[in-house]
C-alpha cells in the first residue's frame, strides 16, 4: 500500500509535469514561428552572401560560424596538458581548409549540425577549421528550382575558396539530404569543392533488403510523383514539409505515438531541455515549390538517375558521379530504417563496376557503418559528434593523400586518452565487392525500373485532366487552411498557451516542482508494472508497423514484380535494366583499361629524388594493406620537416602522391626495381630508407609486411642492413 500510495502521488505529478513541457512545446513552436523560424544553432554567424539578393532569388544564405555562444565549453580540464605533437603541429604553419556544412531540407529548418556544443560544426571549430553554414528560409522564392539553387550553392562554394586562396578547397559535411545535394555540387564544379563526407545520404534509392527498408517502396504504391504535384497544387504552388516529416515518423509509429512522449513522462524531472531543444527543430516545417520537390521525386527517388550518371540538371548538362575527383567518406548506420547502408554505398560498384576501375579513375572512397544509431544520431548525437565525426573531420587534411582505391575507416572503441578523445584510427582496403555484401542482392531492384515509366504517365494523365481543376478551386487562402490543418501543426499549437484549457497546468506545474515527490522508478511495484505495459504497447506497435510494412512489400511486389509489367513497361526508360553490357561499351572499357596501364607503366622511370621518395612512403604506408591515421601524421611531419618536400604547394604533393599510388598499384615489383633510377645518390637512399623506417614505426610497431617491405628496399636500392 505504501508503494501505491508514493506511486499514485508520483504519478499524478508526472501527469501535471508531462502536460506542462507539452504545454512549452506548443508555445515554443509559436515563438519560433513568429521569429521567422531561424536555425537553431547554438555559435554566432556573420552573414556571408545573402542568396535572396541574387539576380535569381533563392531562399538560401551562406554564414561563416564565428564562435560559440556558451562560456567555458571546452571539454578538457584545465589541469590537463594539451599535447602538442604532430597532429596539432601542422595549424601552426599552415592554415586549415574551410569546411561548409549543410543541413537537410527534407521538410526541416537549418542548424541540427550545430544545435549542440558537441556537434559537427563543434568538432570542425575543434581542429581548428574556419567553418561555413549553408543556411535557408522557410518559404522559397515563386519560380524557384533546384538548378537556382545548386548554382547559388556553386557561388557559395566560390565565395569561400576566394575567401581562402591561401588554402586547399573546401571540404563540404553534407546531412541525409544535403549530401546529394552536396554530390550534385561537387560533380559539377569539382574544381571548387574539396573532399565530401556524407552523413546517412542516400544515393543509390532503390536499394534495400527484402523484408525492410519499407520507404522504398512508398513510390510505387502511390504511383509516382503525381501525388506531389496534387499536394503543391493544394498548396497553391508550395510543397509543404510537413507532409515529409509525417513520412518519417509513419516509418517508426511505436516512437512517434507512444516512446517519445512516454519516455518524457517517464523522466519527466531530467528529459524536458533535451525534449524541447530536439521538438524546436522538429516542429519547425519548411517549404518547397513545385519544381523543385518534382524534380527530387521524379530524378532522384523514383527515376535514380543520380547513380546511373543520367541526371539531367538542365539542358546540356549531364551530372556523373564518375565527375567527382576529391575523396569521398560515407557515413552510415545499420540502424537506420530511412537511409540503410545499402542506399549509402550501393552507388560504389554501380558507378565503378571493380576496385581497379576505381583506382583507375585516382578516386579515394572511404566508408565507415555504425553498428545501431538511428538516421538522425548519425547527425545530431553528442556521442557520435564526439567519435566518429570527430576523427572525420580530423582526418580531413590526409585523407587527399591516400593511395586511390577504397577504405573503411575502423576508429578503435576506447580512447587511450579519455579526456583528448584520442582514439586510433586506421583505414583499412576494401573491394567493390565488399561493398555488395551489405545487401542481399541486386534482383529485386529489378522491380522499380516499371516504377519510374508508371510515375510519367501518372503525372501526365494528373496534369492534364486534374491539375486544372486543383488549380482553380485553390488559393492562398484556402492553402493556409489545410497547412494549417495538417496533423503535425494543430498538435502543437492546440496544446499551447492558445488553449485556455491549458493554462492550469502552467500554474499546477510550478506548484509541483516545488514539492516534488519521486519515487524510485527501479523498486516501486507499480512503476515496474507501467514499464512492463510501455514495453507491451511499444511492442504491439512496432508489430502492427511490421505487418504494414510487409503488405506494402507484398502490393508493390504484385504491382511491379511481375513477367507483365516488366515486358511492357520496362523498355521505355533505357539504360535502367541491370544485366549484360553491351559488346562494344566492355571493349571500350577494356581499351581505356589498358591505354591507363600503358600510361602508368611508361612513367616508372619519370622522376628524381621527390618521385622516388613518394614511392617508398606510398608503399611503407600501404604495406599491410592497413593504413594507421599515426602513418599519415608521420608522413606530414616528414613532409614539414624535408627540405626537398616542404617547399612544394599541397596540391603537387596530393599530385604526386597519386601518382606514385597509381604506378604501385599497376606494378608493385617493376616500381621497387625502378627506385635506383629515381635516386641516384648513395645517400640519398639511405635517408630515403630511414624515411621509410620512420613511418613503418609510426604505430610503435613494425609489423611483419612492413619489415619484408625494408628488406626488399634495401635489395632494390642495394644498400646494407643499417
Amino acid at each position: 500500500m505504501e508503494d501505491f500510495a508514493a506511486y499514485i502521488t508520483d504519478s499524478m505529478q508526472r501527469q501535471v509535469l508531462f502536460w506542462d513541457i507539452l504545454r512549452k512545446r506548443g508555445n515554443i513552436y509559436l515563438e519560433h514561428l513568429e521569429e521567422g523560424q531561424p536555425p537553431v544553432l547554438v555559435f554566432d554567424y556573420e552573414m556571408v552572401l545573402d542568396g535572396r539578393k541574387f539576380e535569381r532569388p533563392v531562399n538560401f544564405s551562406l554564414v561563416r560560424i564565428l564562435e560559440r555562444r556558451e562560456a567555458n565549453a571546452d571539454p578538457l580540464p584545465d589541469k590537463q596538458e594539451r599535447r602538442e605533437d604532430a597532429e596539432t603541429a601542422p595549424r601552426k604553419e599552415r592554415p586549415r581548409r574551410p569546411i561548409l556544412i549543410i543541413d537537410p531540407r527534407a521538410g526541416h529548418g537549418p542548424g541540427i549540425g550545430g544545435s549542440k556544443q558537441d556537434s559537427e560544426i563543434g568538432m570542425a571549430l575543434k581542429n581548428g577549421h574556419p567553418v561555413y553554414f549553408m543556411l535557408f528560409y522557410t518559404e522559397p522564392f515563386k519560380g524557384q528550382t533546384l538548378v537556382d539553387v545548386q548554382q547559388a550553392q556553386v557561388r557559395f562554394l566560390e565565395e569561400v575558396r576566394r575567401r581562402h586562396p591561401d588554402t586547399e578547397k573546401p571540404a563540404i559535411i553534407g546531412n541525409c539530404q544535403a549530401g546529394w545535394a552536396a554530390a550534385l555540387v561537387a560533380a559539377d564544379r569539382p574544381d571548387v569543392a574539396g573532399p565530401l563526407v556524407l552523413n546517412g545520404s542516400p544515393l543509390s534509392y532503390w536499394s534495400g533488403v527484402e523484408g525492410a527498408n519499407p520507404m522504398r517502396y512508398k513510390g510505387g504504391i502511390l504511383g509516382g510523383v503525381w501525388i506531389n504535384s496534387l499536394l503543391s497544387d493544394l498548396g497553391n504552388g508550395l510543397f509543404d514539409g510537413a507532409n515529409l516529416v509525417s513520412n518519417f515518423e509513419n516509418l517508426n509509429p511505436s516512437n512517434t505515438y507512444w516512446t517519445k512522449l512516454y519516455n518524457v513522462y517517464d523522466k519527466v524531472d531530467t528529459e524536458e531541455h533535451r525534449f524541447l531543444d530536439f521538438e524546436k527543430w522538429w516542429g519547425g516545417f519548411f517549404m518547397m515549390t513545385r519544381d523543385e520537390i518534382h524534380f527530387i521525386v521524379e530524378n532522384l527517388f523514383v527515376g535514380n538517375r543520380l547513380e546511373r550518371g543520367k541526371l539531367w540538371l538542365q539542358e546540356g548538362q549531364v551530372l556523373d558521379l564518375k565527375k567527382l575527383e576529391d575523396p569521398i567518406v560515407i557515413f552510415a548506420s545499420s540502424g537506420d530504417n530511412i537511409t540503410p547502408p545499402q542506399q549509402a554505398l550501393n552507388w560504389i560498384p554501380r558507378v565503378y563496376e571493380t576496385t581497379e576501375d576505381l583506382k583507375r579513375h585516382k578516386q579515394v572512397i572511404i566508408y565507415i557503418v555504425h553498428e545501431d544509431i538511428g538516421h538522425l544520431g548519425i547527425f545530431v548525437s553528442a556521442k557520435v559528434a564526439q567519435k566518429e565525426h570527430n576523427q572525420i573531420i580530423g582526418s580531413v587534411e590526409m585523407i587527399p593523400y591516400l593511395a586511390p582505391g577504397l577504405y573503411e575507416m575502423v576508429i578503435e572503441e576506447e580512447p587511450s586518452k579519455p579526456w583528448m578523445n584520442d582514439y586510433k584510427v586506421s583505414f583499412v582496403e576494401r573491394t567493390v565487392e565488399q561493398i555488395q555484401e551489405y545487401d542481399d542482392g541486386i534482383e529485386d531492384e529489378e522491380a522499380f525500373v516499371p516504377v519510374s515509366t508508371f510515375s510519367q504517365a501518372n503525372d501526365a494523365a494528373y496534369k492534364i485532366f486534374v491539375s486544372p481543376f486543383i488549380q482553380k478551386i485553390t488559393n492562398r487562402y484556402t492553402a493556409e487552411i489545410l497547412k494549417q490543418l495538417h496533423p503535425l501543426r494543430v498538435q502543437r499549437y492546440a496544446i499551447s498557451d492558445l488553449n485556455p484549457f491549458m493554462l492550469p497546468f502552467k500554474t499546477m506545474g510550478r506548484f509541483v516542482r516545488k514539492n516534488r515527490k519521486p519515487i524510485d522508478r527501479n523498486t516501486n511495484f507499480f512503476a515496474k508494472i507501467e514499464k512492463n505495459l510501455s514495453s507491451l504497447i511499444e511492442e504491439s506497435l512496432d508489430l502492427k508497423r511490421d505487418m504494414n510494412d510487409r503488405k506494402d512489400e507484398f502490393v508493390f511486389k504484385l504491382i511491379y514484380d511481375n513477367p507483365v509489367t516488366k515486358y511492357f513497361f520496362t523498355p521505355a526508360i533505357e539504360g535502367l535494366v541491370y544485366g549484360k553490357k553491351p559488346e562494344e561499351e566492355i571493349l571500350a572499357k577494356e581499351e581505356r583499361r589498358k591505354t591507363d596501364r600503358e600510361l602508368w607503366l611508361s612513367r616508372m622511370e619519370e622522376g628524381g629524388f621527390e618521385e622516388g621518395l613518394a614511392r617508398i612512403m606510398v608503399a611503407m604506408m600501404n604495406a599491410d594493406a592497413i593504413l594507421d591515421r599515426s602513418e599519415l601524421i608521420m608522413a606530414q611531419q616528414i613532409i614539414r620537416e624535408h627540405p626537398r618536400l616542404r617547399t612544394m604547394e599541397p596540391s603537387q604533393l596530393r599530385k604526386l602522391a597519386v601518382e606514385q599510388s597509381r604506378i604501385l598499384q599497376v606494378d608493385r615489383e617493376q616500381a621497387l626495381n625502378a627506385l635506383p633510377k629515381l635516386i641516384h645518390l648513395k645517400k640519398d637512399r639511405e635517408e630515403a630508407l630511414k624515411i621509410a623506417e620512420r613511418i613503418a614505426r609510426a604505430d610503435e610497431q613494425i609489423q611483419d609486411p612492413e619489415r619484408i617491405l625494408l628488406d626488399r628496399l634495401r635489395s632494390a636500392m642495394n644498400i646494407a642492413d643499417l
